[in-house]
């Protein structure tokens, strides 16, 4: 079964109802990411791509102008345009000539999500200042908690992630939001949610001196099952320490996820969009139907049917059953 480069869409945590735009294609591999964090819901990734360069089939701009003009299904209610995905979107350097196409025939917001492995080049900088808002992910301000949790391709160092998200901020652009993912293990696993890591982190986000500092912990089942979430009393401790030392107006605690009212969504082939969500974005049954507008009866059938052609998984989990691509 193929995927569709727009997908969603979904309800985020953070960014309400967003609908997604995943800017490299699929081909040979589930997923195409420069990192294989310990914690991605997407699971490993089979190949790690070290260079824009080796994206061997990136997706152009015309064919996301086209994909969002020729979007059969109305939805009213949208929050962000989001660039995710299963790949990481800097990879695609047509992506801030993506920006300006969507800003000529759509008003509403631009969000990326990066795991801000690039953000070291001027170029996919450039590219990012010119969204409404970046979310990058940082996991820690130490060389080798960093190496243990997002297991970078070769060549990728943390003080070059550091130094390019400060230079984001001061470009005249996106409003920058660091997301904090913060972690917990059952062995010893090096994490980052210690006293020692969190004011380490604290010192690297105040050099950065970013617009928004979100505070979360894993919701959705990790690639490595000895990855686990932080105890919710931890987490808040964590956010009231970042408040004290950050300043409150700019700290986030993200707790659960956001409920919204339906939007009227019209389907044209229903298995498709729950499977092109499910490739992205790891989902409950019930996320499923929140996200699509879906009811449960009608959802049954397409679930059942994806799973019998082994093109999603259950897994279990602290928090339900999810649907992951197989």
């Amino acid at each position: 079964m193929g995927s569709r480069i727009i997908y969603g869409p979904i309800i985020s945590r953070r960014l309400g109802r967003s609908l997604g735009i995943d800017v490299i294609k699929k081909g040979d591999f589930r997923k195409n990411c420069n990192f294989d964090c310990v914690y991605c819901q997407l699971g490993h990734v089979d190949w790690k791509i070290s260079d824009p360069s080796e994206v061997a089939d990136p997706v152009t701009t015309e064919e996301v102008v086209d994909g969002l003009t020729n979007y059969h299904r109305k939805v009213d209610d949208l929050d962000y345009i989001t660039f995710s995905g299963t790949c990481e979107p800097t990879l695609n350097l047509q992506l801030g000539d993506m920006i300006d196409r969507i800003r000529e025939i759509s008003d509403i917001p631009i969000c990326v999500i990066t795991n801000s492995s690039l953000v070291s080049r001027e170029d996919v900088r450039k590219n990012l200042s010119k969204a409404d808002l970046v979310v990058a992910t940082l996991v820690s301000g130490n060389e080798d908690t960093f190496r243990a949790i997002n297991r970078p391709v070769e060549g990728i160092e943390l003080q070059d992630i550091i130094e390019g998200l400060r230079e984001l901020q001061k470009m005249n652009g996106a409003k920058v939001s660091i997301e904090v993912m913060l972690l917990d293990s059952n062995n010893d696993y090096p994490v980052n949610s210690s006293d020692e890591e969190v004011g380490k982190l604290i010192g690297v986000l105040r050099y950065i001196d970013p617009d928004e500092i979100e505070v979360l912990t894993i919701s959705r089942p990790p690639a490595e099952s000895f990855i686990v979430p932080v105890p919710e009393a931890r987490l808040k401790e964590i956010a009231k320490r970042f408040d004290e030392e950050l300043g409150r107006e700019r700290v986030r605690l993200v707790l659960k996820g956001l409920k919204r009212k339906r939007s009227n969504i019209k389907h044209e082939n229903l298995k498709e969009e729950v499977y092109d969500l499910i490739l992205r974005r790891p989902c409950t049954f019930e996320q499923v139907v929140q996200s699509l507008d879906i009811d449960k009866e009608e959802l049954t059938p397409v679930i059942d049917g994806l799973v019998g052609e082994q093109k999603i998984t259950e897994i279990l989990s602290e928090n339900g059953t999810y649907y992951r691509p197989t």
